[in-house]
């Protein structure tokens, strides 16, 4: 038995967790990441709303959940970490079921888009608490089935979130969304604090408000600067200042990991080339995953002529690969190592795409589901190796930081594949968004944006597969550990998660 697997049996009264706590956990998850999506189905109907939306502030009303999302996991899962991951868990509800309330109230495109983000920060409290939860709650011989189903909750979340937003677009309007998020949260909660035992372990790290400030403020700035760049141009002052903000915060923030005696995040877990492809092929992936997401909708209803309701759930078939192939990619890790499998998954992704960008009016639906298969089946193939890169990264006791570096790698990703995608389509149909509904204007853009979007994954994915080593089960432990008081813990991380990595 790995040493890992061992330690939770070793502290006195540890609390179990069972099959309704788990089933509650993993809807906390669906929830949380499936409003990533919902809002891509509503954007016709917001497009022509009272707000009188712009281009960008309907840009911005995706991206402003998933930039505080992105922004806020790591410092999220280290406060879990620090103060109890179940009180994390229903502050991020509350902290949820506020921003839904302020989305549905708005009058104009900023409270909107403000409501967005106040949701956006109660997910990142949502998400490394509940994975923190289920590894130190769950007993040894279920852990590896308990993280499966959280994996699988969060995959099917952004499929939820389309069908979802397409069932309110279609028979009630994009204010009913966001209504029925506040009693769906009050319900988890109390849930949640009936259910769910609270967490044994805490770690004596500190919040570091100074790192979690300069990581949001430059991921806002990089994407900033990404939104902005077709309407202001991409030599403008305006946005050549967003890039180099970015840049600075960025490197201050890891110049401060360097100096810091407790970081958030300590930049040489980098050292790792496994943690290091991990994280890039994780964003790599979401990156062209949502990408497709932002697309899908306005294709099927601007080109093809669903209505929007059906055109949720026309994305459906993205769920049997997801459901499927992770087993087969565990299988195929155990065999061969991290390499081929997470190289031939992102090269089925991006294929996918590829495939997407020569869909137009006269594509059958059919041909089109069998694109999203292979898009399904490359994101299943290549997730349990590139998630168990991620977490081997770092010890134990800070799992909650690991789970929000791990879940920050996915929202980085979907945040600049959302707003790549938007910039180039904002570029084909004009500033005007009404545009759109020339089925020529938008399905040559289309076919721009999803090129461009293949282009950039193909290309990180051979940075990746360069970047991986065979085997993740032979990683180092991430440079640093010895000198803090989770030495013991991350130098035997590698062995104790290898259960984990079969089935995550």
């Amino acid at each position: 038995m790995p040493p890992y697997a061992q330690k939770a049996p070793e502290a006195p009264g540890t609390p179990g967790l069972s099959r309704a706590a788990l089933y509650v956990l993993c809807a906390c998850v669906l929830v949380a990441q499936g409003m990533v999506a919902a809002i891509n189905l509503l954007i016709p109907q917001l497009a022509a709303s009272s707000l009188h939306p712009s281009s960008s502030e309907l840009l911005w009303a995706v991206d402003a959940y998933v930039i505080v999302f992105a922004g806020l996991l790591i410092p999220a899962g280290a406060l879990g970490d620090r103060y109890g991951r179940k009180g994390a868990l229903l502050a991020g509800l509350g902290l949820f079921a506020a921003g839904a309330a302020t989305s549905a109230l708005a009058a104009t495109p900023a409270v909107l888009i403000a409501g967005r983000g106040v949701c956006g920060a109660g997910a990142a409290l949502i998400m490394p608490a509940t994975m923190s939860l289920l590894v130190s709650l769950s007993p040894p011989a279920r852990r590896t089935q308990a993280l499966a189903s959280w994996t699988l909750a969060a995959g099917l979340g952004g499929l939820a979130g389309n069908v979802a937003g397409g069932l309110a677009g279609q028979f009630l309007t994009w204010r009913a969304l966001f209504w029925a998020m506040g009693p769906l949260a009050a319900l988890l909660a109390l849930a949640v604090a009936r259910l769910t035992p609270r967490s044994p372990e805490r770690s004596d790290s500190a919040p570091d408000p100074v790192g979690s400030l300069l990581l949001t403020a430059a991921l806002t700035a990089l994407v900033y600067g990404i939104i902005e760049g077709p309407p202001r141009g991409w030599g403008s002052a305006h946005v050549l200042t967003a890039f180099g903000l970015g840049a600075v915060l960025l490197t201050a923030f890891v110049l401060h990991g360097l100096r810091a005696a407790k970081p958030l995040l300590d930049p040489r877990i980098f050292a790792s080339p496994v943690l290091r492809a991990g994280t890039l092929g994780i964003a790599t992936g979401f990156f062209g995953l949502f990408a497709l997401f932002y697309v899908n909708s306005q294709y099927l209803q601007y080109v093809k002529g669903f209505p929007v309701g059906l055109a949720g759930v026309a994305i459906v078939p993205l769920t049997v690969g997801m459901a499927v192939m992770p087993k087969v990619g565990a299988r195929w890790q155990d065999r061969h190592g991290m390499r081929p499998v997470a190289g031939c998954g992102l090269a089925l992704i991006g294929g996918g795409l590829l495939l997407v960008s020569t869909a137009d009016a006269g594509t059958p639906y059919a041909l089109y589901a069998v694109y999203l298969l292979v898009i399904s089946a490359g994101t299943g193939l290549c997730a349990p190796a590139l998630t168990a890169a991620v977490l081997v990264g770092l010890p134990t006791h800070q799992s909650g930081l690991g789970s929000g570096l791990n879940t920050a790698a996915r929202e980085i990703g979907a945040a600049l594949g959302v707003a790549v995608v938007g910039t180039v389509l904002a570029s084909g149909t004009g500033t005007d968004h009404a545009s759109a509904a020339h089925a020529a204007a938008f399905t040559s853009a289309m076919s721009d944006g999803l090129r461009v979007v293949a282009v950039v994954l193909l290309v990180a994915t051979v940075f990746v597969v360069l970047g991986a080593s065979g085997r993740p089960r032979t990683a180092p432990a991430p440079a640093g550990d010895e000198a803090d008081d989770g030495a013991g813990d991350g130098a035997r991380t590698p062995g104790s998660r290898a259960g984990e990595r079969e089935t995550v």
